[in-house]
């Protein structure tokens, strides 16, 4: 059986590091299974404004999932060092010297002061403009798109893997399928026993029931016992299973409603048994569909 390249896991983990004009920042992205698509983000305060962007992005590439997106970031010691600026502590000097004329005096100013004067030094990242912070935001999203690459790299190794058990425990479950047709085909004995058992008691209640009452009962018995359209459902289920499991893409929901078919057949299948062995058979078989199904949980 040919499996497909794109089967993903809803499970993963990636990280994205990088830089922007003396900011150091990562992003931190894990994912796990979840009925839907569910995304949370932990942004530092100021970052609010990013998050329609990142879920845009998210739900480009993810289909299912629960996903907790971090991101971290740090100011370079370049871009956190005070710088002087010439320009206005030229400007200050020139005040101050102004002020000296007025007032006729000639006493000294403390450089402290003169450097406490607004705009006389600055910090880059505390006047970080509006196309500062854009060009920053564009570089934090594509920094997010990166990690949601190396993200879905690692669904779909993990997919890989996943589709490699799915499809052992699926040839098992075909296997007992044919195992329990072939089970089946040995019931008309058991079945004429309980049937023969089931008149002798009728006729032994009530000697003087009619025909059309111990025909309803041989049928209703000899119905109760057919397996034969649960086998066949069973075959098609597993047909239809590997065929998605071919296809690969965004196959999880559908491999779940298969599973519960499959259970369904199974559990019918045991109902109807008029032979140990066939119980049996039906037993593993509902064991491997139901090991199936909590395998199939994690499937995209």
């Amino acid at each position: 059986m040919s499996l497909s390249p794109l089967l993903a896991s809803m499970t993963g983990f990636a990280r994205d590091r990088a830089a922007h004009e003396g900011v150091e920042f990562a992003w931190e992205v894990r994912s796990v299974n979840s009925r839907g698509l569910d995304l949370r983000f932990r942004l530092p305060s100021g970052f609010d404004s990013l998050e329609p962007a990142l879920r845009e992005a998210a739900a480009a590439m993810l289909r299912r999932g629960s996903l907790v997106a971090t991101l971290t970031l740090s100011r370079t010691p370049e871009a956190a060092r005070p710088v002087l600026d010439e320009a206005a502590l030229d400007c200050a000097l020139a005040l101050i010297e102004r002020i000296r004329l007025r007032l006729r005096t000639t006493a000294a100013v403390a450089p402290e002061a003169v450097l406490a004067l607004p705009g006389v030094v600055r910090t880059p990242a505390a006047e970080e403009d509006e196309a500062r912070m854009s060009a920053l935001h564009a570089a934090l999203i594509t920094s997010f798109r990166r990690a949601l690459d190396s993200l879905v790299c690692a669904r779909r190794a993990e997919g890989a893997r996943l589709g490699v058990t799915l499809a052992a425990i699926l040839d098992e479950i075909a296997s007992l399928t044919e195992r329990a047709a072939q089970d089946a085909a040995a019931q008309p004995e058991a079945i004429q026993a309980r049937l023969l058992d089931t008149l002798r008691s009728l006729l032994a209640e009530a000697p003087a029931l009619p025909e059309e009452r111990l025909a309803q009962e041989v049928a209703l018995l000899a119905a109760r016992a057919d397996v034969r359209e649960e086998i066949e459902r069973l075959r098609a289920h597993v047909a239809a299973v590997r065929a998605l499991l071919a296809e690969g893409v965004a196959i999880g929901r559908r491999l779940d409603f298969l599973a519960q078919e499959c259970a369904r057949e199974a559990n019918t299948l045991c109902a109807k048994s008029a032979s140990t062995t066939l119980t049996a058979t039906g037993l593993a078989l509902k064991a491997a569909i139901e090991q199936f199904r909590e395998q199939v949980q994690n499937v995209e």
